[in-house]
């Protein structure tokens, strides 16, 4: 297994090994030491590699992850796993803002909180928080499911598309367009799959609420045409 030292190494060598195994190369798994907060580790990754960070990671670490697994021993900074397309990322600590924006798949989870806008134009990514998430999340939400052990701050969902919203605990407001919705059947086996996936083995699904589209805002209405 290569061992990446960034307290010596450059950042770039390790971003270039694993831009490498596209190309043929050999690891099937690598170990980060140092972090120290460093931006942009681990990003475009599109193998299917292992890479285990021990300590805190600053902005975009495993940004455009396709096939990776990524797991941050410690805290990331804004935008982890930003536009990720496949793979999983798990962040055994807390999470910045804007955690797996515009992530067309993949799964995402953070063991601890996440900060505002975790989920924003998520685009097919599916993002597990154990905690709390704060204000704007999953905002523009169009496809994917967010599920949140803790509580949700403010605007919830605001201008929400097709995304699937699972907050276990309170909601301070819900964000324009997002209302509560029935959980049928179907969508707790789904969130049954999506916890077990993330490790979730205490929590039952019957224990969260739904939230969803009113689908009023982004179609277009006759009898509202003079204001357009």
């Amino acid at each position: 297994m290569p061992v990446f030292d960034l307290s010596s190494t450059p950042l770039r060598e390790l971003n270039s090994a694993l831009h490498a195994l596209s190309k043929g190369a050999n690891d099937t798994a690598f170990e980060v030491v140092n972090p120290r907060g460093s931006h942009a580790v681990a990003v475009g990754i599109d193998s299917p590699v292992v890479v285990d960070i021990k300590g805190s990671v600053g902005y975009y670490c495993a940004g455009m992850n396709d096939g990776g697994t990524v797991t941050v021993h410690g805290s990331a900074g804004p935008g982890v796993a930003e536009n990720m397309m496949s793979g999983t990322v798990v962040i055994e600590g807390d999470a910045s803002q804007y955690a797996g924006a515009t992530g067309n798949g993949g799964l995402l989870v953070i063991k601890g909180n996440a900060a505002s806008r975790c989920g924003i134009s998520m685009k097919g990514i599916d993002i597990v928080v154990y905690g709390n998430i704060g204000h704007m999340s999953a905002f523009m939400g169009q496809s994917g499911h967010l599920v949140v052990l803790g509580d949700a701050g403010d605007a919830l969902g605001d201008s929400l598309y097709e995304a699937k919203l699972f907050v276990r605990g309170s909601v301070k407001s819900l964000g324009t367009d997002c209302i509560e919705k029935e959980m049928r059947p179907e969508h707790l086996e789904k969130l049954a799959e999506l916890l077990e996936k993330a490790g979730v083995t205490d929590v039952k699904p019957e224990e969260f609420k739904r939230y969803g589209s009113a689908r009023k805002l982004y179609n277009f209405n006759i009898d509202n045409a003079d204001a357009y």
